[in-house]
């Protein structure tokens, strides 16, 4: 097979990482692939302009989950939400690993991120999951007026496993009569189906970086019932286009050499059959999670496609511009 083409700091990236000779990420344990992620992505960057606060939203039978909350220091008015989940695989990811990338979104924005610290796979699965991101939103939208929240301005984001749950959530909130009402979807290379049959699947089965047997093994974590890969909730890729109407416009963000690129990509082509307005754009040259990795934030493709999001988020919401929708 034909090397892919990586960029210069992707490339030393994928290098460093095979003369280390780890064993497989699905061949350790869960909570050891955990301290993995959070070892790679423990360099920290300061974010002098936002602030962070915590607060526990229960989700029922007595549990709680903890949401971080990241804003501007001195906002002006209410201020616009993007409520994002964090990939990870559903087995791993948490605050710290994606501390750098929503505290950009937020600076680059205006905005304030709501970020759930949801229950790991296998120790929550679908879809107590979803059901769970759901309440925490619900809660957010109904309390809006004690954060400062502008619910007229809501957004769901995330990467990978994330970007999926984000789309759970626009089904959801459809199916609840539209529900909390939101805005715009920003899907970073997110999972939207479980086949592994995609092009993209074969042709970068053993990566660079994300692998199929991964992907297996993550899925095995949060779906183990194959019924549940049926749902739409789980794997929006086979939704029907009455499932898709109404929905939200989405920004899909996908890059090259990625196993989950074409299902995101087919995913935007569904929305869009579906009338709903879906922008689908492929950041060649990097691989999944390019723009969550530390390692990679001065990458171009990282740097463009952080700016791009930012951008998209922006115009969604009329962040800023004075403008008001007509």
């Amino acid at each position: 097979m034909e090397k892919p083409f990586l960029v210069k700091k992707v490339q030393n990236f994928i290098n460093t990482l095979e003369a280390a000779g780890d064993k497989p990420l699905y061949e350790h344990t869960y909570e050891e692939a955990r301290e993995i992620l959070r070892r790679a992505q423990r360099e920290k960057e300061n974010f002098p302009n936002n602030t962070m606060d915590e607060v526990s939203v229960s989700v029922g039978a007595g549990r709680e989950m903890p949401v971080k909350i990241i804003r501007p220091k001195n906002p002006m008015g209410k201020l616009p939400i993007i409520f994002y989940i964090h990939g990870g695989g559903w087995v791993m990811g948490d605050y710290q690993t994606h501390e750098r990338l929503v505290n950009s979104l937020s600076e680059e924005t205006g905005a304030a991120v709501v970020f759930p610290v949801y229950e790991p796979s296998p120790e929550a699965q679908f879809p107590q999951t979803t059901d769970n991101l759901f309440m925490v939103l619900e809660y957010m939208v109904r309390n809006a007026a004690e954060y400062n929240f502008d619910t007229d301005n809501l957004i769901v984001a995330g990467d990978s496993v994330g970007g999926n749950m984000a789309i759970a959530m626009a089904l959801m909130a459809k199916q609840n009569g539209n529900r909390p009402e939101i805005k715009f979807m920003l899907l970073l290379y997110p999972v939207t189906d479980a086949s592994f049959e995609t092009k993209s699947y074969h042709v970068f089965a053993d990566g660079p970086w994300l692998t199929r047997k991964a992907m297996q093994w993550f899925w095995d974590a949060y779906a183990p019932e194959k019924r549940d890969r049926n749902n739409i909730l789980a794997c929006p890729l086979l939704a029907k286009p009455e499932d898709l109407q109404g929905l939200p416009p989405a920004l899909v963000i996908t890059d090259e050499n990625d196993v989950l690129r074409d299902e995101g990509e087919d995913f935007a082509r569904k929305l869009n059959a579906a009338g709903v307005e879906a922008v689908s754009v492929r950041f060649n040259g990097t691989i999944h999670d390019f723009m969550m990795l530390n390692a990679l934030k001065d990458s171009e493709p990282s740097r463009k496609a952080l700016k791009l999001a930012a951008a998209a988020l922006k115009e969604a919401v009329k962040i800023g511009s004075g403008e008001e929708e007509t």
